[in-house]
């Protein structure tokens, strides 16, 4: 299995973040995390497009794109064209999911499919075929900084076992309150592309990155 740190530039600091995300991809990261909000499917608004495309043009990171919209799939082309490489849209928030997963690979990109914290990992039941990557959410989504949710790991470990059980080849992230006190948790419970945010920014990005994959990869 291929484990993944993907820094979640929602914490990084926005008046310098052209050198943010150099920092995280000298330090070895080789994903960034995305994050679209719309203030209304969550409470908070964040970046768009014009940001993407932007930061495409300074880096060839992996873009981990997660829209938490009310409406995603009206998205997905132009956040294709921006430079996402991987889409990830909420279950919650698409009311013809079959549609839109496979829009996403039309377009292009990685698909990926997102569960909130209170959401059965049965809704993904019929779509685990389609898709290259779960995201389990271990935050209710909307704020950075928030705690990590200790049940959301038995999600994860019940998303392994449906992987396995079906013989696919299946990412894992996890995405809300990860450092390095939660992180071996949800990497014992199957997950393999760990979200983390203010643990990656505040402080030594360089230090901080390499001991949260030094946790994942040992």
């Amino acid at each position: 299995m291929e484990y993944q740190l993907s820094p979640s530039i929602l914490a990084a600091d926005f008046s310098n973040l052209g050198e943010e995300i150099t920092k995280v991809e000298r330090a070895g990261a080789r994903w960034l995390h995305i994050d679209i909000m719309d203030g209304q499917f969550v409470p908070s608004i964040s970046m768009g497009i014009p940001v993407i495309s932007s930061i495409r043009k300074r880096t060839d990171l992996f873009f981990d794109v997660h829209i938490m919209a009310l409406d995603p799939t009206a998205l997905i082309e132009d956040f294709a064209k921006a430079g996402a490489d991987l889409i990830t849209v909420h279950v919650e928030a698409c009311p013809n999911l079959d549609r839109t997963l496979r829009l996403i690979r039309e377009k292009g990109c990685k698909v990926g499919v997102a569960i909130n914290p209170a959401t059965s990992v049965h809704v993904l039941e019929n779509v685990l075929e389609i898709v290259d990557m779960v995201l389990i959410m271990t935050v209710n989504p909307g704020f950075g900084g928030q705690a990590y949710i200790p049940y959301c790991a038995n999600k994860v470990r019940q998303i392994r076992e449906m992987a396995k059980e079906r013989n696919l080849t299946l990412d894992i992230e996890v995405d809300g309150g990860i450092n390095k006190n939660t992180i071996q948790e949800v990497v014992d419970a199957g997950a393999n592309i760990i979200v983390a945010g203010s643990a990656v920014f505040q402080g030594d990005v360089d230090a901080n990155v390499k001991e949260l994959k030094g946790i994942m990869e040992r």
